[in-house]
């Protein structure tokens, strides 16, 4: 294995593992620690956690695209049917969170800037569903990625 794919490979898991980590964190532990706090609070932490965690996922996703592309250009995976799944959850969950932060996560930030809790409350609702979603995902090519080589 050249140098090339071992940096590929590595920077490819490094944002996976950034992405979907993040994802469990902020679905599994920190959305319900933060259920105990009253919505202005907890809509305000949300918009200062979000900030931080998508331009993490921007980083991530730029990449995750770049790099999978990069290997399956030079042959990595070629012919895997796991590796083509993969590669179209990976554009699925890009076009996802492409979604939520141009559609629900603006909706957010501008009902915050409002003071209008209730939308908050409903597009942050709107960012849950989705989070959940591409966590359901993210585990999926994960899994794909580590059985790719025994699944063909």
């Amino acid at each position: 294995m050249t140098l090339s794919i071992i940096l590929l490979v590595v920077l490819h898991l490094l944002a996976a593992v950034a992405w979907v980590g993040g994802m469990l964190f902020a679905h599994m532990a920190l959305r319900p620690s933060v259920m105990e706090l009253e919505p202005p609070v907890r809509l305000a932490l949300w918009s200062r956690v979000f900030t931080r965690f998508f331009r993490l996922v921007w980083a991530s996703v730029a990449i995750l695209l770049v790099s999978g592309h990069a290997l399956l250009a030079i042959g990595v995976g070629a012919g895997s049917h796991a590796v083509l799944t993969m590669a179209a959850l990976g554009w699925v969950m890009a076009a996802l969170f492409a979604y939520l932060y141009f559609r629900p996560w603006a909706r957010l930030r501008a009902a915050l800037a409002e003071a209008d809790i209730p939308r908050a409350a409903a597009a942050q609702n709107g960012i849950r569903r989705i989070v959940a979603t591409n966590l359901t995902l993210g585990v999926i090519v994960c899994a794909l990625g580590g059985m790719a080589r025994y699944l063909g």
